[in-house]
């Protein structure tokens, strides 16, 4: 059995053509794995929690647009940044495939094709579930466009904390101190993990908040957690 090293379609041209393509691929599955337990988390909340049900999360919703929006302005110039990709995941998900307009149709006192009719019992079976997907569509691409406002933060402070710490390598390296290879890999991991698990926070938990009070202990952390990384990294190559 060969290899996976020595295999065409893990080195040269292939697989560099093929990396940007199996990136997207994870991304999005991630998204939409994301999304699905963004459903349930608010699924679980309207129905169980939540005495005012799907009143309160229209509120959350409402509060973390005027928030996000407001942050957006500020901070890239695009106002409508999370009302623009909340307003698109909406409606890839659901204009296109058609549940916003037969959701209408229902509505209206128009007659019905025979599809809709079929369609019509299970629609209003579940009317509710649906429009808490709905909600927490629009809520999911909100807090999305969060995270991507705070991008360019976490990259400045990475880059600071990387900076500082290759100097602390090459003064280290110049005196003779030592390397650890224990703590450079655990600061690394410690940066993935605190990244995905405080996106997937932001992402599903059913609160309004303000992105700052979260991202900027993040950033903090993220700049601790980089220096050591770095100042750690192996002197010899």
């Amino acid at each position: 059995m060969a290899s996976r090293y020595t295999s065409i379609h893990e080195r040269g041209v292939p697989g560099a053509l093929l990396a940007p393509l199996k990136w997207l691929c994870v991304s999005f599955g991630v998204l939409v794995g994301l999304l699905l337990a963004a459903w349930i988390v608010d699924w679980i909340f309207v129905f169980h929690v939540w005495p005012e049900r799907l009143g309160r999360l229209e509120t959350i919703l409402r509060q973390d647009l005027v928030r996000t929006s407001a942050l957006g302005g500020w901070v890239s110039g695009w106002p409508n940044f999370a009302g623009d990709c909340a307003n698109l995941l909406y409606a890839t998900l659901f204009k296109l495939t058609g549940i916003h307009d037969m959701g209408r149709r229902f509505a209206e006192a128009a007659p019905l094709s025979i599809p809709d009719t079929i369609a019509r019992g299970t629609y209003l079976e579940n009317y509710e579930a649906i429009q808490v997907a709905m909600i927490g569509t629009q809520l999911f691409g909100v807090r999305l466009a969060t995270l991507v406002m705070a991008l360019p933060l976490l990259v400045m402070v990475y880059g600071v904390a990387l900076f500082d710490g290759l100097t602390q390598r090459a003064m280290r390296r110049a005196s003779g101190g030592r390397e650890s290879a224990s703590l450079y890999h655990r600061a690394k991991h410690l940066q993935l993990g605190l990244l995905a698990m405080l996106g997937a926070v932001s992402l599903l938990i059913p609160v309004s908040m303000d992105p700052r009070w979260l991202w900027a202990p993040v950033a903090l952390v993220l700049a601790v957690l980089s220096r050591m990384q770095w100042t750690y990294y192996k002197k010899h190559l």
